[in-house]
């Protein structure tokens, strides 16, 4: 579509829900951004005293920027100023100094007529108040900053950084075209939600095509080798030099989970690729003193048991989907590896070991192993019912609840005890499942970060309490629970996981739309995209999307009369 006859479809969506700053500010500005789908989009702006002046003062700069450029328009995006603040540089600088790092979320001018001005979405796609991992909060990052604006403006207009100096913030919103879509999407305005498509509501097609664009997204990043393409910085487009055989068995764990939703061809083909890397490059046979056969997951010198765990859940979820038993001489090797790395008589689990040696290296580095641990052997016992793996997780969870592990609310114990009560109903474990959540709503329902963990948290959190009221002798546990509560926190999360979606609205602003759109992110990391962020987000829509299917608020509801 030619970019007039786009503007001319767009032009009554702006219409309708353009509002005027007022004051003593230009009446109408407005922002016009273009990417071709591959590039960092071009932005151009206007301003004047009415909306048919500012549209045609703004159109004319974006037809000769695409002209000149010999640019084919993918995404159309269309900005308006609906509030203007003057302030100063130096009450600027507080303000930013009590924002969280990446999370400002106003444009800013540099001049009261609007002339210099930059979108939030320019601000922080280029870096410009990013400084660094070390530093918690937004900061002007004035190197960054003077590029971009001199890349947009011309040589010149550097930011004074003096401290009376007057700057002014934009809050807008906006609309946004794909150009190979019928659909106009109004854009949410400043807040959380800003600069992303406005949603009411998630329906089942909406989740499953957020499902469905991520897995195809960590499907492109497995090579030919199966290996991933790790990561990527995607301010400046610059690759993550590093790998995690861990987070490689745990991401394609997570897209077999979305192929069970999508089956999608090209996502099972880069599936089988990934395993095939992990089984014959990353996990090494090792015969243990007893004489039996393990086997572990290999880091570097180490072997981490939350390694060999996520082998589980990878291998038995393979199995489950497609019916292949090809891997379970290999799975059983693995589980000898996790049971060699547990004392029979605690159930306390050893965490890292020396590779080859397997030596004790770590007796303890991160709570999410055990979870991992006993959720992979309970995957593992669920697919061939070889008690020792459901023994082995009884022996843990001893352990688990003489140390308080639900303190940690950790989102691999909630799905183990969800699997374990499958097995093993009885009150202890509902009761330490109940208390993995309980005190943690508030948290769950009102956490600025995306922190997709949470949705997953509460997905198996709310399977168990669905299997719990199944038995009328432990229903007296829910008095420990606010369903209210518990479910507005979970449909919040769910909701909130959509400001960690690379939209095309909002990849636009980055060097490389198209290496990231469709991922997820994580913003406070300069918005980073990695294998295994993108693994989580995936595996909680997956399960609220099963969550959906099986009836959504209408379970909520089943609950609460039962209990």
């Amino acid at each position: 579509m030619h970019l007039s006859e786009l503007l001319a479809e767009v032009r009554p969506h702006v219409e309708a829900n353009f509002r005027s700053p007022g004051g003593d500010w230009p009446a109408c500005t407005l922002f016009f951004s273009v990417s071709d789908g591959t590039s960092r989009a071009r932005v151009r702006h206007a301003s004047a005293s009415d909306f048919a002046s500012a549209w045609l003062a703004g159109t004319e700069k974006l037809e000769q920027l695409v002209q000149r450029r010999g640019m084919q328009v993918r995404w159309l995006r269309i900005d308006w100023v609906e509030e203007v603040r003057e302030t100063t540089m130096k009450a600027w600088s507080e303000e930013l100094a009590k924002t969280k790092r990446n999370y400002y979320r106003y444009g800013v001018a540099l001049d009261r007529g609007l002339k210099i001005a930059f979108l939030e979405q320019e601000l922080n796609g280029n870096a410009m108040l990013y400084g660094g991992n070390e530093v918690a909060h937004a900061t002007v990052n004035l190197h960054n900053f003077n590029v971009y604006a001199a890349n947009r403006y011309g040589a010149g207009t550097e930011l004074d950084p003096g401290r009376d100096r007057a700057v002014y913030v934009l809050s807008t919103r906006g609309v946004f075209r794909d150009a190979l879509e019928a659909r106009t999407h109004l854009l949410y305005g400043p807040g959380r939600n800003a600069g992303r498509r406005v949603r009411d509501r998630l329906t089942d097609q909406d989740v499953f095509e957020l499902i469905e664009r991520g897995a195809l997204y960590l499907a492109s990043q497995v090579q030919e080798s199966g290996k991933f393409h790790y990561g990527w910085h995607p301010c400046f487009d610059r690759p993550i030099n590093a790998y995690n055989s861990l987070r490689h068995a745990s991401t394609t764990y997570a897209m077999i989970e979305a192929w069970e939703v999508t089956r999608d061809e090209t996502l099972k083909q880069a599936i089988d690729r990934s395993l095939s890397y992990l089984t014959t490059k990353l996990i090494a046979q090792a015969e243990l003193p007893d004489g039996r056969r393990g086997a572990f997951l290999v880091d570097g010198s180490e072997v981490k048991l939350g390694g060999n765990a996520v082998c589980l859940l990878a291998l038995s979820k393979y199995a489950q989907v497609t019916g292949t038993d090809r891997h379970h001489a290999l799975m059983a090797a693995l589980a000898e590896g996790v049971l060699f790395m547990q004392d029979p008589a605690t159930g306390r689990f050893v965490h890292v070991l020396n590779y080859p040696d397997l030596s004790v290296k770590e007796p303890f580095r991160i709570i999410y192993y055990d979870g991992e641990a006993a959720f992979g052997l309970m995957r593992l016992y669920g697919l061939t019912r070889e008690p020792r793996w459901l023994e082995a997780v009884v022996r843990a969870f001893d352990y688990f609840l003489s140390a308080e592990h639900w303190k940690a609310h950790d989102h691999w114990l909630s799905y183990c005890v969800n699997e374990l009560t499958t097995y093993r109903p009885q009150a202890k474990y509902f009761e330490f499942g109940i208390k993995n959540f309980a005190d943690y709503l508030d948290f769950v329902r009102d956490r600025i970060t995306t922190f997709p963990t949470l949705l997953e948290l509460m997905m198996a959190a709310e399977t168990m309490l669905q299997r719990l009221v199944m038995y009328p002798e432990m229903r007296p546990l829910l008095n420990a629970v606010d369903l209210d509560a518990f479910y507005e926190a979970l449909e919040r999360r769910a909701h909130y996981l959509q400001n960690g979606h690379f939209w095309p609205e909002y990849a636009m602003y980055f060097r490389n739309p198209a290496r990231i759109v469709g991922s997820f992110f994580i913003r406070h990391h300069a918005f980073r995209v990695r294998i295994d962020d993108v693994e989580h987000y995936l595996s909680g829509l997956v399960a609220y999307l099963r969550y959906l299917q099986a009836g959504g608020r209408v379970r909520a509801l089943r609950l609460q009369a039962a209990a």
